[in-house]
C-alpha cells in the first residue's frame, strides 16, 4: 500500500510583533511620544543580535586580521571571512573572492568608477546612469568623466517615476562602457528592470553596476540570475553597523581592474622598485578593515534571512498599499513617486506646507521621517519641487505607525493652513 507524502511545513506567519521586539530602540519615547520611526531608507534600526555581536567581537576576539598567528588574531580573522561567505549567501555570488568589503555603497562605486574606469574607459567613450540616481551614483561617474573625456548620458523619467524604456533603448549602444542604474530609488520607491538593462547593456558589451543600496533589504538579490558585472549595498540599511558595505564584482572584472587604495593588506610582496598585488578580494581592501562591521553585517543578514525575505517584502508591500491609501486621503497632499512598480517609500509634498515644516510637526509627536532632496535633487528638479516629506518602511514597521504618521501630517496641515 503506498504511503501519502509527508505535507511540507507551511513557513512561519510574519508576526511584526514578535519581530519588533528584536529592536531594542523601538521601546523608547520622543518628546514624550513612543517612538515612531519611518526614516529606513536613511538608515535602519539594529536588532539584538547585531549590537549583541558586536559586543562580543569586542570583548571577546577583538585583534588585527589575516597577519596574526596568535589565537585572538586568528579567530578573528575566521570570523572575517565567515561573514564574507555569509555575504556571499546573500547575494548568491559564484565565490567568495568576488565579495569586497567597503565602508558603504558609496565607496562602493566609487571603487568601480575609478578602477574599472580608468582601465577600460577613454575619450568618446559613453557612460549611462537613469534621472533617477542618488548623488553617489552621479558624481563619481562625473569625476571620471572629466578625467577620461568620456561622455555622461541620462536616461529620462516620466512624471510617475518611471524609466521612459525607449529613452533607455536609444542611449545603450556601441558607444557605451558602463550602465550605472539603481534597483531601488530612494526618493521615488521606483523598482527598475535591472535584468532587462543588463541585457541590452551586455549585448553592447557595457559592463553593469546595479546601486541596491535601497534594494538589498527590501528585495532577494542574486547577482548570477541578474548577470550584472558590479553590485553594492551598504551594511546601516541592512540592518547592520554603520562603515561596512559590500561590492560584489564579477571575478573576471576584478582580475582586470588595479587596486583603488595602496597599503597594508592588499600587498603580496613590496620593494622600492616593485609592488606586486594580493590576490582577491584584498587587493581591494587596503589596511585594516572594519572588522567588527563585517561581523555585525553578517549578523544582520542572518537575522533578515531567518525571518524571511519573502515574508518581509509581503508585509512591506501591504503596508505600503495602505500608507498610499491613507495618505491620498489627506486634502493637499500628493505623492511623488507612483510607478506601477514599486516598494517601502511614500514621498509626498503639501500645498502651501514646505516639507521641513512637516517633518517639525511630525517630530513633536514622535514620527521621524526625512525632509529634503534626498540626494537625488535632479529628480526633484524633474517633479518641479525643490524637496519632499519621505517615509521609509522597514521589517518593523506598522500599519499603526502608518496611521500616527497620516494623523501627524493632518496636525502638521492644521498648522499651517
Amino acid at each position: 500500500m503506498s504511503q501519502a507524502a509527508t505535507p511540507t511545513a507551511a513557513p512561519p506567519r510574519f508576526d511584526v510583533t514578535r519581530v519588533r521586539k528584536e529592536f531594542p530602540i523601538l521601546g523608547r519615547k520622543v518628546h514624550g511620544q513612543p517612538l515612531v520611526y519611518l526614516d529606513n531608507a536613511a538608515t535602519t534600526q539594529k536588532p539584538r543580535v547585531v549590537l549583541d555581536a558586536l559586543v562580543r567581537y569586542y570583548t571577546e576576539h577583538n585583534a588585527n586580521i589575516h597577519r596574526g598567528v596568535h589565537y585572538l588574531s586568528e579567530t578573528a580573522t575566521q570570523a572575517h571571512e565567515a561573514a564574507r561567505r555569509t555575504v556571499q549567501r546573500f547575494v548568491n555570488a559564484r565565490d567568495a573572492r568576488e565579495i569586497v568589503f567597503t565602508r558603504n555603497a558609496t565607496e562602493g562605486i566609487n571603487l568601480v568608477a575609478h578602477s574599472f574606469g580608468q582601465a577600460h574607459v577613454r575619450e568618446g567613450d559613453e557612460i549611462v546612469i537613469t534621472g533617477m540616481e542618488h548623488h553617489s551614483n552621479i558624481v563619481p561617474w562625473q569625476l571620471l568623466c572629466e578625467r577620461t573625456g568620456a561622455r555622461l548620458r541620462v536616461a529620462p523619467i516620466t512624471d510617475e517615476g518611471e524609466l521612459v524604456w525607449e529613452e533607455v533603448e536609444r542611449l545603450i549602444g556601441p558607444r557605451t562602457k558602463i550602465v550605472a542604474v539603481v534597483h531601488l530609488s530612494n526618493s521615488l520607491g521606483t523598482v527598475n528592470p535591472v535584468e532587462r538593462i543588463v541585457e541590452l547593456a551586455h549585448q553592447h558589451d557595457a559592463a553593469v553596476l546595479v546601486d541596491g543600496a535601497q534594494s538589498a533589504y527590501h528585495l532577494p538579490v542574486d547577482v548570477q540570475a541578474m548577470d550584472c558585472d558590479f553590485y553594492v549595498a551598504t551594511g546601516h540599511k541592512l540592518y547592520g553597523p554603520t562603515g561596512i558595505g559590500l561590492l560584489y564584482g564579477k571575478a573576471e572584472r576584478l582580475e582586470q581592474m588595479p587596486p583603488y587604495q595602496g597599503g597594508g593588506d592588499m600587498i603580496s610582496s613590496v620593494t622600492f622598485e616593485k609592488t606586486t598585488y594580493n590576490e582577491l578580494p584584498y587587493k581591494f581592501e587596503a589596511g585594516t578593515p572594519h572588522i567588527a562591521g563585517a561581523i555585525g553585517l553578517a549578523a544582520a543578514i542572518d537575522y533578515l534571512t531567518g525571518v524571511g525575505l519573502d515574508q518581509v517584502a509581503a508585509h512591506e508591500r501591504d503596508l505600503l498599499a495602505y500608507g498610499t491609501s491613507a495618505l491620498r486621503q489627506i486634502p493637499g497632499l500628493r505623492l511623488v513617486g507612483t510607478a506601477t512598480n514599486k516598494a517601502s517609500i511614500l514621498s509626498f509634498v503639501m500645498d502651501g506646507v514646505h516639507p521641513h515644516d512637516v517633518g517639525t510637526i511630525v517630530d513633536r509627536m514622535g514620527v521621524a521621517i526625512r525632509t529634503g532632496h534626498h540626494c537625488t535633487q535632479p529628480v526633484m528638479d524633474r517633479m518641479g519641487i525643490s524637496a519632499t516629506a519621505r517615509a521609509s518602511l522597514a521589517m518593523y514597521s506598522t500599519r499603526d505607525d502608518i496611521d500616527t504618521l497620516v494623523a501627524a501630517v493632518g496636525r502638521a496641515r492644521e498648522v499651517f493652513a
